[in-house]
């Protein structure tokens, strides 16, 4: 919603303020401007990005329109659901949540977590760290290090998009310089058409320029910052569910380790001690 809204501030900024100044905007309607620096911004892309990381870019683009943060009640869910499995493998022991992590889909605990199943992420790396303890013999601290190699692999997989939209972004006025001096040479072929003429083109090649930087710092600059936030935000909660996860291996109860998963959620969206505990009685 914020970026509809984003996206609807720039171009009535940018459209109002020019026709406050006495501007046409039929000037601005240079296709052949957008032409010359969208296709370029797009064969560059190609050029510097293999197959894997384009599909990785068009898959993000479309989440910037939606909503990837984590309210409390999505955390209070989380720390919810995992504290009904610990209680269970507590209760039964370990191995009678294997029925769950197996097929997450039909669990009768996951499942309550609709949120949570549907993150493929979350859900792979919390049922394949609990698989990993279930085969017994992996230390609470070799099992912490392996979770934090998933998290750095996810980052270090996901990151590269950002740094490619990113430079896409800064980019941007180096291709509407191109496509202004483009202008400017279709110009000076037509400076013998008369004043009226060469100023149509002086401005067409002048919209170039403008295009350019618009895109920059307007438009997808703000995008890659966006991703970035995304991949940021499913750290942060698969943070959570490795704090959780690494407290029961090293012992705690159940109800000790969603209280240290607690403490990793920032502070505008962490529920408190008592918001917890009461959820967790109220909800059992």
């Amino acid at each position: 919603m914020f970026v509809i809204i984003g996206i609807a501030v720039v171009f009535g900024g940018v459209i109002i303020g020019f026709l406050m100044a006495g501007g046409h905007l039929a000037v601005l309607l240079q296709v052949s401007e957008f032409v010359t620096i969208g296709g370029a911004a797009i064969g560059s892309i190609l050029i510097a990005s293999p197959l894997s990381l384009i599909k990785k870019i068009l898959g993000v683009l479309p989440g910037i329109f939606g909503s990837h943060e984590n309210s409390k009640q999505d955390y209070l869910d989380l720390l919810k659901v995992i504290n009904d499995l610990f209680l269970e493998a507590q209760r039964d022991g370990l191995l009678a949540i294997e029925k769950h992590i197996e097929d997450p889909n039909q669990s009768s605990v996951l499942g309550r977590n609709k949120k949570f199943i549907g993150n493929k992420t979350a859900i792979n790396f919390f049922c394949d760290t609990l698989k990993v303890m279930l085969s017994g013999g992996v230390p609470p601290h070799e099992l912490e290090a392996l979770i934090d190699l998933e998290i750095e692999t996810y980052e270090a997989e996901y990151m590269p998009v950002v740094h490619t939209i990113t430079r896409v972004s800064d980019a941007f006025p180096g291709l509407g310089i191109v496509a202004a001096v483009l202008g400017i040479i279709v110009t000076m072929g037509s400076i013998n058409a008369g004043a009226e003429a060469v100023g149509h083109h002086v401005a067409a090649a002048l919209v170039g320029t403008f295009l350019g930087i618009l895109l920059s710092y307007g438009f997808f600059g703000p995008i890659a910052a966006n991703v970035e936030h995304q991949i940021e935000t499913e750290i942060r909660y698969l943070g959570t569910i490795k704090a959780c996860v690494v407290a029961y291996a090293k012992g705690n109860p159940p109800i000790i380790a969603v209280e240290i998963a607690r403490r990793t959620i920032f502070s505008d969206v962490r529920p408190s001690f008592s918001e917890l505990e009461e959820y967790m009685r109220n909800k059992g």
